[in-house]
């Protein structure tokens, strides 16, 4: 019985540790979401696909109904900027920042600005 009771405290200060090593590492993630130019499933999977080879990318999904690229991210290796210029280094606006207007061009018609009205 003796060295169960041990063992007890040293079970505390571990699963503190665990604790506060997990909220730790949710405090260097960063989650942002911005309106994208755009506009159907192709763009979908494009920009989802090229965002999360990113480093740093833990999560990505663009909303179709109205837009939105909700971006999760590790702050060590990214910040807001350097994901809204990867979107539009691919081609899409990303919030206030314009779309490259090379790389908009060689997207598939259906992707370009204008397309689906």
């Amino acid at each position: 019985m003796k060295n169960i009771f041990n063992l007890f405290p040293k079970a505390i200060v571990i699963t503190v540790f665990l604790m506060c090593s997990y909220q730790g590492n949710a405090q260097n993630t960063k989650t942002v979401k911005f309106h994208t130019s755009a506009q159907c499933g192709m763009c979908k999977n494009f920009i989802e696909e090229s965002l999360s080879f990113l480093p740093g990318v833990q999560f990505v999904e663009l909303n179709l109904e109205n837009m939105f690229l909700t971006v999760k991210y590790k702050t060590k290796k990214l910040d807001e900027v350097a994901v809204k210029n990867m979107v539009a280094e691919i081609g899409y606006s990303a919030g206030d920042v314009k779309a490259n207007q090379k790389a908009m061009n060689d997207l598939p018609k259906c992707c370009q600005p204008g397309a689906h009205l």
